[in-house]
């Protein structure tokens, strides 16, 4: 990216992250060697990072943000709301019995709540609760929000599996934005929940959401997410992390994508 574009780029978002000259450390801008390689460990990628309510992203940077990809594991926000919004799903404490199959990941093999089960990804759970929702429901609600291409073709239990169901970087902030602020056409409460259980980390001032995704398989990844928002003060920034290529897990993805965040002071070190 040309210098110049840099600047005027830093120029205008000073204002709107309310910087100044003062003690308080500014926001720093790097868009990245090569398309943004350097942000992405060598692959390709997209990272955006978008102020809550605003009408553009702060920065956009890589050759993936409006490429629709699967969202994988991401998806368990937009299924955590169906499955809250049609009552299948009581609140974030409800358990849904383990079915015994033994997976490979160990915390995987119990009963889990909505709240655990999301914590530690757990697939089976979200594929019985989008069993239980089923075909009509999960093609209405995914109408009503306009999420990706909404094609769950590939059928009801797997479809955000690198399946049918694709979704890009750009959409992915513009739904958490609408989640934030609880403009989906879904409750308060349900939205609110799912806010609670998106939560990482609070600390002071800090309230850090995100949620991981990986598809491809565990030992050979197509590509990895890494979604969220970040409050300061009360000051939200939504971010997408995108990543494809070698090695690309969603871990991946929270990893480079913190890179940027404590970069720019939006994270602690």
């Amino acid at each position: 990216m040309p210098g110049t574009k840099t600047v005027a780029r830093l120029l205008t978002l000073l204002p709107l992250l309310g910087l100044s000259a003062g003690p308080a450390p500014a926001l720093a801008l790097r868009p990245g060697r090569a398309g943004g390689a350097d942000v992405f460990g060598g692959r390709e990628g997209c990272f955006i990072l978008h102020e809550g309510g605003g009408p553009a992203p702060l920065e956009r940077t890589g050759t993936l943000c409006a490429e629709r990809l699967s969202p994988c594991s991401t998806f368990k926000i937009p299924n955590s709301l169906f499955g809250l919004e049609s009552g299948v799903v009581a609140d974030a404490d409800f358990v849904i019995p383990w079915d015994g199959v033994k997976r490979d990941r160990e915390e995987w093999n119990r009963d889990h709540t909505l709240a655990s089960a999301f914590e530690v990804s757990a697939v089976w759970y979200y594929r019985e609760l989008a069993r239980r929702v089923g075909a009509t429901r999960m093609r209405t609600y995914l109408d009503a929000v306009g999420y990706g291409n909404r094609d769950m073709s590939s059928g009801i239990d797997v479809f955000w599996l690198g399946r049918s169901l694709t979704i890009s970087p750009d959409e992915q902030v513009a739904f958490l934005d609408r989640l934030r602020q609880s403009k989906l056409p879904f409750s308060e409460r349900s939205q609110r929940i799912v806010r609670d259980i998106l939560v990482r980390e609070r600390s002071g001032s800090l309230v850090y959401r995100g949620k991981t995704g990986s598809c491809g398989g565990d030992s050979a990844p197509d590509h990895g997410w890494w979604v969220g928002w970040v409050e300061r003060d009360g000051k939200p920034t939504l971010f997408a992390m995108l990543i494809r290529g070698t090695g690309a897990f969603g871990l991946e993805a929270r990893r480079l994508a913190e890179v940027q965040l404590r970069e720019r002071h939006l994270l602690g070190p």
